[in-house]
């Protein structure tokens, strides 16, 4: 059976290539409404910084034990978990909006909707490897620009739909649309992911699967953690960063994360043919460029100086993550493509939630031109870590696949 087989769904052909960067597109529409909804959900809660600040932490309570509960599950079950993932996601925005009111129903709220997010993203990041192993394309870096791309444009969207006057709830039904397309499109393409005698990467029984590796993958994790931690910081605080230090008014500081979206987004789909050919090269120059666009933000004495430093890191950044996960993809069995997954993903969610701490930390001590100098300091540790780290991954090594004979 060919992983890269057409099937038809609603007089649309769709392949899991295809499949994936609709996960990826209704992921970002979720995430993109949410960035720009989140004061509205803040107001309607009747929360202070503080709590809401708190209430966020909630998130993260709900994503990290979800996310090593789902790469089992694709294994196990396969895609088809991932189209559920990907309809229940926009869902759970929708029960946010509705029930998110005072600190403990908000609070219940962004635990599911961590919980979901955080499965989704193993699955659909595990759904994008196996097409990309399959086909021989780029998928990774292309879904993830994909994201990036769909942040910006549903952030515009929803912050468009909150000035025109629409309930919070409007946006995270256009989001939850989304995601019940990606799903049945997802659906659609499950039997190409089908794991049966005559497959591709055929998966043995279920007791018979070996122990993961389990350093490679926290290797992995770990360089993924860093440039999270880079790539979060930017997002959570470059708007503050350009109207607290540059004295930005709000339109003007307001566009401080959708400039670094964009760019991400930009250099994903530019760079999507680099990434696996070149993963040593391509790991130390993003590392370096983010590390440098970070400084010039922090040395900057005017608005657009600091938005063109901005995108820089946003490009550095972008090549970060597909790349890792990238390799680990080339190095991963099938049949433990959700686990090894989950693994990776999880302790890369780690850096995703210690970036804007780590600046809200250093900024009370030294300032947030200081503290960009700090986060500047991890993307070159990020690079450092390199070489041995791409070693440890086996990222020079060729693919292993377990097959059967058809």
């Amino acid at each position: 059976m060919s992983f890269d087989r057409d099937h038809v769904w609603g007089g649309v052909v769709t392949t899991p290539a295809r499949a994936a960067y609709a996960g990826f597109a209704a992921f970002g529409a979720l995430w993109g409404v949410w960035g720009a909804l989140l004061p509205a959900v803040r107001e309607q809660a009747g929360l202070g910084h503080g709590q809401l600040g708190t209430a966020l932490l909630f998130i993260g309570a709900g994503a990290l034990p979800a996310m090593l509960l789902t790469g089992p599950a694709v294994d196990r079950w396969g895609h088809r978990v991932t189209a559920l993932l990907q309809v229940g996601l926009g869902m759970t925005g929708i029960v946010v909006a509705v029930t998110g009111h005072g600190f403990v129903g908000l609070s219940a709220g962004l635990a599911l909707l961590g919980a979901v997010s955080g499965a989704a993203d193993v699955a659909n990041n595990a759904a994008a490897a196996s097409a990309e192993q399959a086909s021989g394309r780029p998928v990774i870096a292309r879904a993830h620009g994909v994201f990036s791309a769909a942040v910006v444009v549903a952030s515009l969207a929803g912050g468009a739909l909150r000035g025109a006057g629409a309930p919070v709830v409007v946006p995270f039904v256009l989001a939850a649309a989304a995601g019940g397309v990606a799903g049945l499109i997802t659906l659609a393409a499950s039997t190409a992911w089908t794991r049966g005698p005559g497959s591709v990467t055929a998966t043995p029984a279920w007791g018979d699967r070996r122990p993961l590796p389990l350093l490679p993958l926290l290797v992995a994790g770990t360089l993924v953690a860093l440039a999270f931690a880079v790539e979060n910081a930017h997002q959570s605080w470059s708007a503050v960063y350009l109207g607290d230090v540059l004295s930005a008014g709000p339109p003007l500081a307001a566009a401080g994360p959708a400039v670094f979206a964009g760019a991400v987004a930009l250099t994903r789909f530019a760079t999507a043919g680099l990434t696996g050919r070149h993963a040593l090269v391509v790991l130390v120059a993003g590392a370096l460029t983010a590390a440098a666009g970070t400084a010039i933000v922090a040395a900057a004495g005017h608005v657009a100086v600091a938005v063109t430093g901005l995108g820089l890191a946003a490009a550095g950044t972008a090549v970060l993550q597909p790349t890792v996960f990238g390799l680990v993809a080339r190095r991963v069995d099938e049949a433990d493509r959700g686990r090894a997954t989950g693994v990776v993903t999880t302790v890369a969610y780690l850096g995703f939630l210690a970036g804007p701490v780590y600046v809200g930390q250093w900024a009370g001590a030294v300032g947030l031109p200081g503290a960009m100098l700090a986060v500047a300091a991890v993307a070159v540790v990020l690079a450092l870590s390199v070489p041995p780290a791409v070693r440890t991954i086996g990222g020079r090594q060729a693919p292993v696949r377990r097959c059967r004979a058809g």
